[in-house]
């Protein structure tokens, strides 16, 4: 679960005890004469070899040769990867790596974004700020995703570290701008502040003035990321921040600053080349008080170093054309807030020929997708958000959509689609128009849909994409999938990392396809699906191999999941209940489980039991 870098694999559990030790030729022991190189010469030129190797896979594997290996990999290891907070202890990190620079830092299971983890849940990152603040005097970098973070976390982290530079939250809770204060004061040599997707529990009345909170004179700011900070900010004090920050190159702001204000940050830095831009309309007062419009696209011309823009929050489609000047330079275009119509979007995507990146509301209906992609060949990664999530909405994309991508953008790496129909024939020309692609996420929002035109499950369109899509390494399936639809993600899924399922499936038989076929599988997400204990018990072989299993309502029940955790040990097993009155109840609402190197945690709320 300790890497040196973002990724899926873990820790080495433990030190192999039955592995070979290294020894020294016969004439050595036979004599009695120590060998010429001590274990010490050996692991100080070992330490300068290991610099080299910045793959956590190649260090995780260095560290599994021998003992003098082991510790001269964690000697020299400055980045670390936790993928799961509860998978190792803070005390435990601490003691076995001592030269830490860098922390990345999960939580939650991924369901958390659905809301399908209870609040109180867990994931604090209180105990590690508190174990590193000790240990690690020179750190400079934390990111935490899924995390509840309080404000005395932020202000510990602040106070702890002199050499703090880069702070990363994503779907974090529990802080309010307090905290963000205390970040903003105390860390005098701070580069990137980046607030991603956040639950920044601020009343308005209670929200504390934190952009000015930045020390005065000449800031080392690189970055500075608060879209999603819900309350306004001091806009006087973000305009001397950013001018100050002559090496800001990334500004998202939220939706309080306007377009006029908007213009006003671009020309403070002219340097940008990554913008959010908040609210992308103005007030009546600041459209009577000049041409906003030409003020707004006089801004994008000056700034034409952008290349990944954003926000669009509450858009005015008739400042759309203000971006025009950027557009032939953007490899970044993110259209997941503001809501336009195909037609909105042909003149600003017929002249982003370089994009390589986009998301984009379903709001632009299949007609949009088709402008994308003739206009957009070297496009790499598409994410299409439904602007409507319920079942029976109307308007959406669909197969035809899903065609025209792939003959047009065949250079597809990572594709997120949400519809409301899909059809076989569509899906299978994209496995063979897209062989490149790594991530495939298809997500037909009502439940147990067929192929539209020909009522048959969509067994084959996943089939054809697990067969033709070599490189592929996460999958999320949808729609009416029967066991066949498993049965090719074990026979050719061979390395599918992250795989999730909803809805789908006939019996345990699919499951049991999926846990023996597919040896790489890192993290498994199920909800709703009619698998119960026989599916669970198939991969008693397989989960010490794996990050996490998630399972929400499904069929298992707390006998099935009592004969894991009996026959693993070492595995963390939670049942997680709705209601803490069902004592009783043998069947299991949610179900986590994983790999632990100090066993169940400490801090589980009344409504996880851990077996």
């Amino acid at each position: 679960m300790l890497e040196n870098g973002d990724g899926d694999d873990g820790e080495d559990e433990t030190w192999p005890g039955g592995a070979p030790q290294p020894i020294s030729g016969p004439s050595y022991v036979l004599s009695g004469v120590p060998p010429p190189f001590s274990d010490q010469v050996l692991e100080n030129v070992l330490e300068n070899v290991l610099c080299f190797l910045t793959s956590r896979h190649d260090r995780n594997a260095a560290s599994l040769v021998c003992r003098s290996w082991y510790r001269a990999e964690a000697q020299t290891r400055h980045e670390l990867f936790v993928g799961n907070c509860y998978a190792v202890s803070p005390a435990r990190t601490v003691d076995r790596f001592r030269s830490i620079r860098a922390l990345i830092l999960k939580g939650k299971p991924r369901f958390a974004d659905f809301n399908l983890v209870p609040l109180g849940w867990g994931a604090c990152f209180t105990p590690w700020v508190f174990a590193m603040a000790s240990a690690y005097p020179w750190l400079e970098r934390v990111c935490l995703k899924r995390m509840t973070v309080s404000d005395d976390d932020l202000e510990r982290l602040a106070r702890s570290f002199p050499s703090f530079r880069e702070l990363n939250l994503i779907c974090c809770d529990g802080f309010t701008t307090k905290g963000l204060a205390a970040v903003a004061e105390n860390c005098r040599r701070l580069r990137s502040l980046d607030l991603i997707e956040n639950d920044v529990e601020d009343d308005e009345n209670d929200a504390v003035d934190w952009l000015s909170r930045f020390p005065p004179g000449k800031t080392f700011l690189e970055s500075l990321v608060f879209d999603c900070v819900g309350c306004a900010v001091n806009f006087e004090a973000l305009e001397a921040l950013v001018a100050r920050s002559p090496s800001l190159w990334r500004l998202r702001v939220n939706e309080h600053i306007s377009v006029d204000r908007l213009c006003r940050l671009m020309a403070r830095a002219p340097q940008l080349t990554h913008l959010g831009t908040g609210c992308f309309s103005s007030s009546e007062e600041e459209e009577e008080e000049g041409d906003v419009e030409v003020t707004l696209a006089s801004a994008f011309y000056t700034c034409k170093s952008i290349v990944c823009l954003s926000g669009f929050r509450d858009l005015a489609p008739e400042y759309l054309p203000t971006i025009y000047p950027v557009c032939t330079n953007l490899t970044s275009l993110n259209l997941s807030y503001a809501q336009i119509t195909a037609d909105q979007l042909k003149p600003v995507i017929s002249r982003c020929n370089n994009l390589q990146t986009l998301w984009v509301l379903d709001s632009v209906h299949d007609e949009g997708l088709q402008m994308v992609a003739a206009a957009c060949k070297n496009l790499r990664e598409l994410r299409v958000f439904p602007l409507d999530a319920t079942e029976d909405s109307e308007d959406s994309v669909s197969d035809v959509g899903l065609l025209s991508i792939s003959e047009g953008c065949r250079k597809l790496q990572s594709i997120l689609y949400f519809c409301q129909s899909m059809t076989n024939a569509a899906v299978e020309a994209m496995s063979k128009n897209c062989q490149d692609l790594v991530v495939f996420r298809l997500c037909i929002m009502g439940r147990h849909r067929p192929d539209h035109l020909t009522g048959e499950p969509m067994d084959e369109g996943f089939g054809a994409i697990v067969k033709n899509c070599k490189k592929l390494t996460r999958l999320a399936v949808s729609g009416l999938l029967s066991d066949r639809c498993f049965a090719y993600i074990g026979k050719y899924g061979k390395l599918v990392r992250t795989l999730s399922v909803a809805f789908a499936g006939n019996s345990d038989l699919g499951l049991r396809y999926v846990l023996e076929g597919c040896p790489k599988l890192q993290k498994l997400e199920i909800r709703d699906c009619p698998f119960g204990d026989t599916g669970l018990l198939s991969g008693i072989h397989h989960y010490y191999n794996m990050r996490f299993l998630w399972m929400s309502s499904c069929k298992i029940s707390l006998k099935g999941c009592k004969e894991v955790a009996q026959r693993l040990p070492h595995l963390v097993v939670e049942v997680i209940k709705d209601r803490l009155d069902d004592e009783n109840c043998n069947t299991v609402e949610k179900l986590y489980m994983y790999r632990s190197l100090v066993g169940p945690r400490n801090d589980a709320p009344q409504f996880v039991k851990l077996l």
